[in-house]
């Protein structure tokens, strides 16, 4: 029948428009291994370590130092951070933590992860980790839901013995995000993201020219935050779906013809 063929086809075009939506859920695909990985951290939001996604940091530092990465976040991903600290052969136990922060240097909550664990005396690591709530294009000036721009990591310990104080730990920091797609879409966006502070670099072509731009972190084509989400073919498609359904029910309740003819006299 008619209405069948085409439910079937309106039913496969939900299926090829939901395939790309599935793929992009999954996690940024990781780097690979290269020279080009940080070796160090910073010891302030100023000079933080600059780190891209899927790229995994290292450093080496004392107990009670404060080290510090930045990475770069877009809109409608969730940031995934993990740190792992491997601690001296012999020490009390310590309790470690990982911070993270937006553009303007606010805390952001962790969805879910160890955000803080404890060491026990001899233990030789400590793994924490951090998922944030998803990266909004836009909100109120007065919340505090994570917006695109560049995210600082803070790794410390908190609490210490004054025996265990300066010895040497070395850390590795890795921070990735899964993309959420069109359900976290909302209705705005940003003029800019919340990148802090200028670098400055030499446009092509001069040498000495030289001009000022938000921080080294973005592709090419700059950050996606727009008005386009997948959120408008499901749209499209719940209006194409809605239409067949009308038509459906029309052809069945409208019947097959003219009704028959009463004979006279009858």
């Amino acid at each position: 029948m008619w209405i069948t063929r085409v439910l079937s086809t309106a039913l496969l075009t939900v299926g090829l428009a939901a395939g790309p939506a599935v793929a992009d859920s999954s996690p940024s695909p990781s780097a690979s291994e290269d020279s080009g990985a940080p070796t160090q951290a910073g010891t302030s939001f100023r000079t933080a370590t600059e780190l891209d996604q899927g790229q995994q940091g290292t450093a080496g530092g004392s107990t009670g130092d404060y080290l510090y990465w930045s990475f770069p976040a877009d809109t409608g991903r969730r940031p995934d951070v993990r740190a792992t600290v491997k601690l001296p052969d012999s020490h009390a136990a310590q309790t470690w933590q990982i911070d993270v922060y937006d553009g303007l240097r606010r805390r952001q909550s962790c969805q879910y992860g160890a955000q803080t664990r404890t060491a026990a005396q001899g233990a030789g690591t400590v793994e924490l980790a951090c998922v944030l709530r998803t990266v909004r294009a836009w909100s109120e000036p007065w919340s505090d839901d994570p917006l695109p721009g560049t995210y600082y990591i803070r790794l410390t310990v908190l609490n210490l013995s004054s025996a265990d104080l300066g010895q040497p730990v070395s850390a590795e920091v890795r921070a990735d995000s899964k993309d959420i797609g069109g359900s976290a879409a909302v209705d705005g966006s940003l003029a800019k993201p919340l990148v802090p502070g200028i670098a400055v670099k030499s446009e092509s072509g001069d040498g000495d020219k030289k001009a000022a731009v938000l921080s080294s972190f973005g592709s090419d084509d700059g950050w996606s935050s727009g008005w386009w989400t997948d959120r408008w073919v499901w749209t499209g498609i719940g209006g194409v779906l809605a239409a067949l359904a009308g038509i459906g029910g029309y052809a069945l309740t409208r019947g097959t013809g003219r009704p028959s003819r009463v004979p006279p006299g009858a």
